[in-house]
């Protein structure tokens, strides 16, 4: 058997940056969580934070300190969210909009990991999430 439980991003504050992405998400941070291990849980799988010493920054889009992951995220008002998140902490770093209003953006977050809102043409979004097109 093998499952997916979590995915860990390396960071200096693991709390922080829970925090962020709890609010992004609007999920609550995983109960139990402290300075070394901070998460928020998305069905089956956490969206984990560990604090490592010496932490350096991905320098998105150079290729010198890589990004290495990214997270998207789909959203169905950009503008809003984009609101929000900057709000928050986030910094706007392309945009790739096209002029029907479909496309992404890329933001980093406080620490300055990169991920995306994208707004894809024909996704719905139904009790249990974003439907897309062809995926039943």
């Amino acid at each position: 058997m093998l499952r997916l439980t979590d995915f860990i991003i390396d960071c200096p504050d693991a709390m922080a940056l829970a925090a962020f992405y709890s609010e992004v998400t609007g999920r609550p941070v995983k109960e139990g969580s402290d300075e070394n291990w901070a998460g928020v849980q998305f069905g089956e799988i956490e969206l984990a934070f560990n604090p490592v010493q010496d932490y350096r920054a991905p320098q998105w889009p150079s290729s010198e300190h890589p990004k290495q992951f990214h997270l998207d995220f789909e959203v169905d008002d950009i503008e809003a969210e984009q609101a929000r998140v900057l709000a928050l902490g986030a910094k706007l770093q392309q945009d790739s909009i096209g002029p029907e209003g479909y496309g992404w953006r890329v933001y980093t977050d406080p620490v300055g990991h990169p991920f995306c809102f994208c707004r894809n043409k024909g996704v719905t979004w139904t009790d249990e999430g974003p439907r897309w097109p062809g995926r039943g």
